[in-house]
């Protein structure tokens, strides 16, 4: 900046703090403790992890405390835990005091507030979110976490008594209900947190079983990255005048994720992935595949070949799953091939590389799988392997995130494969091929 332009700023800011005495706070965020918690609250937010409320969270948390329902629109990394986390803790302190002098079983025989949550891996990390604002309360909140792929029993004993605070997946509390291992009549508040996942991987009969047996009176709270009519069409039925909270989110910045397509033959991937690995020289790199059998076929591929790999979807045991990532996470595995299990919520400190094996269906999880690097400022690389057939749908993802990337060529894998003709009816209704017609075509 010229030596002139910075006087001037100085000048300005000395200036407007003379002039307007709450200036010097309109530059400053808002602290924690404006927004009503209660101190041993904001004794457990640390400066490092929580400096300061994030945008959603400072929406969110004032309407939380009071009780109204809300439906928050916000990306991944935004802060969203802790926008409900400590409002619903905070409910919980209230309650809690307020029966101090009598006998206080509601807690115990019903928790006050549940969270939901789509995959196993979320529901542990929002149970230690909890666990970690809760450390300093007056009195132990009991925070329970439960989820399907490990043994039921003893998440059946580690609910014997109740519970304050139950973080679940779907599946999982419809087995515990029908084993009378919970009970929800005395819910106070319902949260759906990443609310378009849960519709995406068809939890909507799970959820209606379960919304069936809350109560009519309660606080119900809608978490989401995005909100598609799925969402908007459920929201309107189970929110009751919504405080609505939107939260833009932000374009990854060019310094810190480098975005980089590569156009190869489907069959080259592999190859092409072992020779970056070798060039680039990346420590550890996310691979994100299209189907749990494609994760398993490349990582044993990668296996064959010296590099220390390892697959990560639903279908492994949760025992297995818990174990890539603590591997993975201490470094001691160079490469996990992933499903859009991991796009989000999954937090890998100091991740390198980010690679798109193949094309994520949406455009929006294109976002949260190359979100898993450059992330607290740290620079990444994410890269697309775009074959001659995935050219359109590549470009489909460019408009919708507005960038435009080269389409890199690298010596030794040009691609071969010819690009597919589109159908000149294809677009118009009523003349695109019908099923049979594809069927008939094949033979």
């Amino acid at each position: 900046m010229p030596a002139f332009l910075l006087k001037f700023e100085c000048f300005f800011h000395v200036l407007m703090l003379c002039a307007l005495p709450d200036y010097a706070s309109m530059l400053r965020p808002m602290p924690f403790n404006a927004l009503g918690l209660a101190p041993e609250l904001l004794q457990a937010l640390k400066p490092k992890s929580y400096p300061a409320p994030t945008p959603v969270q400072s929406e969110s948390i004032p309407p939380v405390l009071e009780g109204r329902d809300v439906l928050v629109s916000a990306p991944t990394g935004s802060g969203k835990t802790a926008a409900y986390a400590l409002p619903l803790l905070q409910r919980w302190i209230s309650a809690s005091l307020a029966h101090l002098d009598t006998p206080h079983t509601r807690a115990r025989a019903s928790p006050q507030a549940l969270i939901l949550l789509p995959t196993r891996e979320l529901a542990v990390q929002v149970g230690q979110t909890f666990r970690s604002l809760a450390v300093h309360l007056p009195k132990a909140c009991k925070i329970t976490v439960v989820f399907g792929g490990v043994s039921i029993n003893p998440q059946m004993m580690g609910l014997r008594g109740g519970c304050d605070i139950l973080v679940a997946t779907p599946g999982r509390l419809l087995d515990l209900m029908a084993h009378n291992a919970v009970q929800l009549q005395g819910l106070e508040s319902l949260v759906l947190d990443e609310a378009d996942r849960l519709l995406d991987l068809g939890f909507q009969d799970e959820l209606s079983q379960i919304l069936a047996v809350l109560p009519a009176r309660r606080q119900t709270l809608f978490f989401s990255a995005t909100l598609p009519e799925s969402v908007l069409t459920l929201s309107q039925t189970l929110l009751n005048k919504p405080v609505r909270v939107d939260v833009m989110p932000q374009a990854p910045q060019p310094s810190v994720i480098m975005q980089r397509a590569i156009l190869v033959d489907r069959t080259q991937r592999t190859q092409l992935l072992k020779h970056l690995m070798t060039h680039e020289g990346w420590r550890q790199v996310l691979v994100f595949a299209a189907t749990q059998h494609a994760c398993d076929m490349v990582a044993t591929k990668l296996r064959n070949a010296g590099i220390s790999a390892e697959p990560f979807h639903g279908q492994l045991s949760q025992g297995k799953r818990s174990q890539v990532l603590a591997d993975f996470k201490a470094g001691r595995l160079k490469v996990v091939l992933s499903t859009d299990l991991a796009s989000r919520g999954i937090d890998i400190q100091n991740l390198p590389c980010v690679v798109n094996f193949d094309l994520p269906r949406s455009a929006v999880d294109y976002t949260h799988r190359i979100g898993r690097t450059g992330r607290a400022g740290q620079a990444g690389d994410a890269l697309s392997f775009v074959s001659p057939s995935t050219q359109a749908h590549w470009h489909l993802i460019e408009k919708r995130h507005a960038v435009q990337l080269k389409l890199e060529v690298l010596p030794g894998f040009e691609p071969t494969e010819p690009v597919p003709v589109a159908d000149p009816t294809g677009g118009v209704k009523g003349l695109r091929p019908s099923k049979k017609d594809k069927l008939r075509r094949s033979f």
